[in-house]
């Protein structure tokens, strides 16, 4: 594996999981303590470092030293390199679906047009 499908794994890894998601979208409302990230979820403060190591080992957070806390914020490089990478594929499938829409206009307007069927009605049981 090279460096950037590494840390790419990482990533994925990281956010694969709810409360790292919810972690980190309270991050995108600024800087925060450990303990005010803490507070709206029903665990732990060891199991909330434990998922704030995994996110700052994938390069998602930062954390800092302000004096008695350690404040936590957003880092954006990993999410740019997930976002390039979706965007490969996401380039790739519109190029596909396209050639699958040509393709099937050509094959609309190429065919003999419907013949138009004659009403059927319904026989009364006797």
């Amino acid at each position: 594996m090279t460096p950037a499908s590494d840390r790419l794994t990482a990533t994925f890894s990281a956010l694969a999981d709810p409360t790292r998601r919810a972690i980190l979208a309270r991050l995108t409302l600024g800087e925060t303590s450990v303990g005010e990230l803490a507070e709206p979820f029903d665990m732990s403060l060891p199991a909330i470092s434990k998922h704030l190591k995994v996110l700052e080992r994938a390069g998602l957070i930062a954390r800092g030293r302000d004096a008695q806390r350690r404040p936590c914020r957003l880092a954006a490089a990993p999410l740019h390199e997930v976002s390039d990478w979706v965007a490969t594929y996401r380039r790739f499938w519109e190029q596909r679906l396209d050639r699958l829409e040509a393709y099937l206009h050509e094959a609309q307007a190429s065919s003999p047009a419907p013949r138009k069927r004659k009403p059927t009605h319904a026989r009364k049981s006797k």
